[in-house]
């Protein structure tokens, strides 16, 4: 089916305005990994409350994607991502004038519906204006700014505490997101719905049947929710409460390892997305990268559980190693924007972002009760995280075995 295809420049011009956006996203989700040391103490929370208010974001995100979809794929990005920003304008003050952690995880839940969008909807206009090879470099780069927006989190973040507070932190980003807008408003093109393929999706019933039907889509399902959400989860949350509890380190000190997990994640999305295009010419795809590399970070989460609180200053690197090898399951997204025609396009993305997201819930919420349910069984703090992140990486095995079992049964 054709597709409207962009000039170089404009694809440039609307990758960054649509990147800016994404930035502040990522900020938004990264932050409360940063904020957990001060939210504890200034709230009292708990590991399982910290877990549920960080996935509260992600619970939030999760509950759009498939009415999301839709309106994607029949209204186009631009529409879409202007009127979920709102939301997380509105999220983002809420979350600073929140008094309770009733209403810090409403405000979450804001947040997350409001910036829902931010990926699904360049990566659905991406799907109908750039070429194949080309939705393979953005999308790694849109992840590489992703990650920029978790770097932004880290240091940025622990350095502005003491001088403006959590508090004033959020309205700024409130104004900052309501700038991404303006220049997405100016400078994305509207939907041309004289397209085929836009055609096709406002004849279409917009429901979700073919996207389900699809045996490519249930290979990949498990190891989106567990390996990619549980990338995410760790990336996001568990890394910060790693470095603390379990070795021993300061808030600052795990600020700044957080620093160079995510900086590690941006230098591993720059790389893909020069990569990835090349590696497609020679046959290799999506599917056998995940496959050879993605063990990889299996073996980092192992040595990183059986060290525990031995590996000291080496913490910060183990986690980035493990975070980095995960990334081999970001080509899945991609991959399944791919396997189906464009006018399906955004159906098919946030169908998958939506088994990725709730996997990110589970898993961060999981590791909070898990190791709340093994201290009121006797153990220690250390062993406690160390039997959390193990039952973790025992699923995350589980999704990259169903991964190899089923890929026989790769098509539509």
């Amino acid at each position: 089916m054709s597709t409207h295809h962009l000039s170089r420049g404009l694809a440039v011009i609307v990758f960054l305005a649509f990147a800016l956006a994404y930035f502040f996203s990522a900020l938004v989700r990264a932050i409360t990994a940063t904020l957990s040391p001060t939210l504890t103490q200034e709230l009292g929370l708990q590991a399982r409350d910290l877990g549920l208010l960080a996935g509260g974001y992600f619970f939030g995100f999760s509950l759009t994607q498939l009415p999301l979809g839709r309106w994607l794929d029949r209204y186009g990005p631009r529409s879409v991502i202007l009127a979920f920003l709102t939301v997380a304008v509105l999220g983002c003050v809420a979350f600073s004038q929140a008094e309770s952690f009733g209403g810090l995880l409403l405000a979450r839940v804001l947040c997350g519906v409001g910036v829902s969008a931010c990926l699904m909807a360049p990566l659905t206009g991406y799907r109908r204006w750039f070429n194949a090879s080309t939705q393979l470099r953005t999308n790694s780069w849109m992840l590489m700014t992703g990650s920029l927006g978790m770097v932004a989190a880290t240091l940025p973040v622990q350095w502005l505490l003491p001088i403006w507070g959590w508090r004033a932190i959020f309205v700024a980003m409130a104004v900052c997101i309501a700038v991404s807008m303006l220049a997405i408003r100016l400078l994305v093109p509207a939907w041309h719905r004289s397209t085929p393929a836009a055609q096709a999706a406002v004849a279409d019933d917009g429901g979700y049947g073919a996207v389900w039907r699809s045996r490519y889509f249930w290979r990949l399902t498990p190891i989106g929710f567990f390996s990619y959400g549980g990338m995410v989860a760790i990336q996001t949350l568990w890394a910060g409460p790693w470095m603390t509890q379990v070795a021993g380190w300061s808030a600052l000190e795990s600020a700044t390892g957080l620093f160079a997990i995510n900086l590690s994640m941006l230098a591993s999305f720059w790389l893909w997305g020069w990569i990835t295009p090349a590696l497609a010419r020679r046959g290799i795809h999506a599917d056998l990268l995940i496959a050879r590399g993605f063990p990889l970070s299996l073996f980092m989460l192992a040595a990183l559980v059986f060290v525990g609180p031995s590996a000291g200053a080496g913490v910060a690197a183990m986690l980035a190693a493990f975070c980095v090898c995960s990334t081999f399951v970001s080509l899945a997204q991609p991959a399944v924007g791919m396997a189906f025609p464009p006018h399906l396009a955004g159906r098919a993305l946030s169908a998958y972002n939506l088994v990725i997201f709730a996997g990110i819930f589970v898993v961060q919420w999981g590791i909070g009760l898990g190791v709340d349910l093994a201290r009121s069984l006797g153990l220690d703090t250390v062993q406690a995280y160390q039997v959390a992140f193990g039952a973790f990486g025992i699923c995350s095995l589980l999704s990259w075995l169903f991964f190899l079992l089923q890929r026989a049964d790769n098509g539509n």
